[in-house]
């Protein structure tokens, strides 16, 4: 008897196990199903992802009082680095403005460190509505005034401190704070990643997507350079932008120096020594773990893989690539419909500064309004960091990340001659990615790069504090400061005010 029942168990158990196999499914981020043959629906990837009911909102949800007529002194920052490290930077200087009721001279951009590049503030944003854009949030000036002192008149001295890396809200309001009323100004220099990054205060974190995705607008004319290239790229229809971050700091950086010829690997090797710390890298671990660079060929592969097809229009946003075009060749074969800003718009204004703030500023905008952004490498990259956040945040527009990691033992296998299978396996793990669609912050993942739920709501949401705020947000904003401005109002303006500020709360 009991080996009867056990046979028929054994048979069961079998049974079952092959109309898994044969019956199973499997479910994309997007909302459709697809075989065990998994195939990805290319047309719906045009779109924008599915936003599960969130719509973005950066307005403050509890009461918000604008900055008050007396500051406790004057904040000046120089922001270091690239454009995309400088703009993280800018949000945490009207941040740290915030936190120390400071008021915030015009951010200084560095023209030296990374682009030689003295555009400066003026030169690449809308200071007009930057600094209107924030009205209701911090008191911004462009430069720190003069004071008149035993007979002379000349500009006040701001005393220079240096914030430890992803300081604590804390930093601000003892130390820095102290300092400044002390001496009326500080200067935080360098100020690049000077404010940590996750703040358990939602309006802070809020006020960050303000600025960084409504009052930094770029000038007039590199964003009519930009939609006019946009333009062009669309005649045709869709088109994709990719970052490739095949580039000679970002190849040293990451140590993944084993597919290059003897020659190449010594530049690698010399350039990682004179600008990264020391450290012993295996090229071969360090593929495994997800921590290479794609290839441009790569690149391709994944794109055919997905369903992409040669006749894509393709926008390459990169720097110089590293080794040429050996390394591009296998790319255009698959995808010869490439483009870049200077190949779509050859005036002078854009080739002379092609490498400076201004051609960073346009490949920023072409990616940002392209129907489908890839980044090869987001890793330490800021540019691709900051355009998913951006992105996410325009309305969930589709973006193509490919897990590193998931992606290794597939490329591995390939360049061995182990072919078989490899498209399939690519899709596979591409499916469980999100293309755009919201989801969690990870951790180690940049507020900048995700910055959901913070900046997001839902109209009828079940968590209180995911509601939408009300439409009339900004006339309470509004209200607030002109009643600061023009003093007290009389008891029974000022029950109404009451009244209307409850509502964002």
């Amino acid at each position: 008897g009991s080996v009867a029942k056990l046979s028929i168990a054994v048979l069961v158990l079998l049974i079952c196990t092959l109309a898994f196999l044969f019956s199973t499914t499997l479910t994309g981020s997007k909302g459709f199903t697809v075989p065990s043959e998994v195939r990805i629906n290319v047309e719906q990837l045009w779109g924008s992802a599915d936003s599960g009911g969130w719509r973005p909102s950066s307005a403050p949800r509890s009461h918000w009082p604008p900055p008050p007529k007396e500051s406790n002194g004057y904040l000046r920052v120089r922001c270091n680095g690239g454009l995309n490290q400088q703009r993280s930077a800018i949000c945490n200087a009207v941040l740290a403005a915030r936190i120390m009721n400071a008021t915030l001279v015009l951010p200084e951009l560095d023209a030296n460190s990374f682009w030689h590049d003295d555009s400066g503030f003026h030169g690449i944003y809308d200071v007009e509505h930057f600094i209107h854009s924030l009205r209701y949030d911090v008191r911004i000036v462009e430069s720190i005034p003069e004071i008149r002192k035993n007979g002379k008149t000349k500009k006040m001295k701001a005393v220079q401190m240096r914030p430890d890396r992803n300081a604590g809200v804390d930093w601000y309001t003892t130390e820095a704070l102290a300092t400044m009323k002390q001496h009326g100004a500080i200067y935080l220099t360098p100020f690049s990643h000077r404010l940590a990054d996750e703040i358990d205060n939602p309006e802070y974190q809020r006020l960050r997507c303000r600025v960084n995705y409504h009052a930094l607008r770029f000038k007039p004319h590199i964003m009519k350079l930009s939609e006019s290239i946009v333009e062009k790229l669309r005649t045709e229809g869709h088109f994709m932008a990719i970052h490739l971050r095949f580039e000679m700091d970002m190849l040293s950086y990451a140590g993944c120096f084993n597919i290059f010829s003897p020659e190449e690997k010594a530049i690698l090797e010399k350039y990682r020594d004179g600008n990264f710390a020391k450290k012993d890298l295996n090229p071969e671990e360090r593929r495994l773990m997800g921590k290479c660079p794609l290839t441009p060929e790569e690149v391709g592969l994944i794109l055919r893989a997905m369903g992409f097809d040669n006749s894509t229009r393709i926008f390459l946003a990169a720097g110089e690539l590293f080794g040429g075009e050996q390394y591009m060749k296998p790319f255009r074969a698959l995808f010869p419909r490439l483009e870049n800003h200077s190949s779509v718009d050859s005036s002078e204004d854009l080739s002379t500064k092609s490498q400076g703030l201004l051609g960073s500023a346009v490949d920023y905008m072409v990616c940002l309004l392209a129907d489908i952004f890839m980044p090869t490498y987001d890793g330490p990259s800021n540019f691709a960091n900051n355009l998913l956040g951006h992105r996410l945040y325009y309305g969930f527009r589709t973006t193509i990340r490919p897990d590193r990691k998931g992606l290794a033992p597939a490329f591995i296998a390939r360049a061995q001659g182990r072919k078989a299978g490899f498209e399939e396996a690519v899709r596979r793990v591409m499916m469980n990615t999100s293309f755009g669609s919201p989801q969690e912050r990870v951790r180690n993942e940049s507020f900048y790069t995700n910055s959901w739920p913070e900046c997001f709501c839902q109209t009828e949401a079940r968590n209180p504090t995911h509601r939408c705020p009300p439409d009339n947000v900004l006339q309470v904003l509004h209200n607030q400061l002109e009643s600061q401005m023009t003093g007290n109002l009389d008891p029974h303006q000022q029950q109404r005010g009451n009244r209307t500020s409850s509502m964002v709360r």
